[in-house]
């Protein structure tokens, strides 16, 4: 069996932490860093896990948190586990299946 490796994106749960729980409440806190991002982006940044990240923004995050990147990212190992599709669901019990969506005039 082949090891998988991936990482969790913590960086919600640290905002969480410091009472930053609206993503705009995020952006001066970057531009003060010289990070320019989109509303759009720091909300991305923050919901969802990252396929990479740039050393200029995992740097801001870490000086904003007062943490390291091993807080914000953790690594799990999963033994000969498939890679999931980009919005997959996870974890369904092997007896429930999709219903197909009815469109409805009114």
């Amino acid at each position: 069996m082949t090891k998988r490796l991936h990482g969790r994106w913590l960086l919600r749960l640290r905002l969480a932490e410091r009472g930053i729980y609206n993503t705009t409440d995020l952006m001066p806190l970057l531009e003060e860093r010289g990070i320019h991002l989109s509303r759009m982006q720091v909300y991305r940044l923050v919901t969802e896990e990252p396929i990479r990240v740039s050393m200029e923004h995992l740097a801001a995050l870490c000086d904003i948190l007062q943490c390291t990147p091993s807080d914000l990212i953790q690594i799990v190992s999963s033994k000969g586990a498939k890679s999931k599709a980009v919005g997959e669901q996870k974890h369904l019990p092997d007896d429930v299946k999709p219903v197909r969506a009815r469109i409805r005039k009114r």
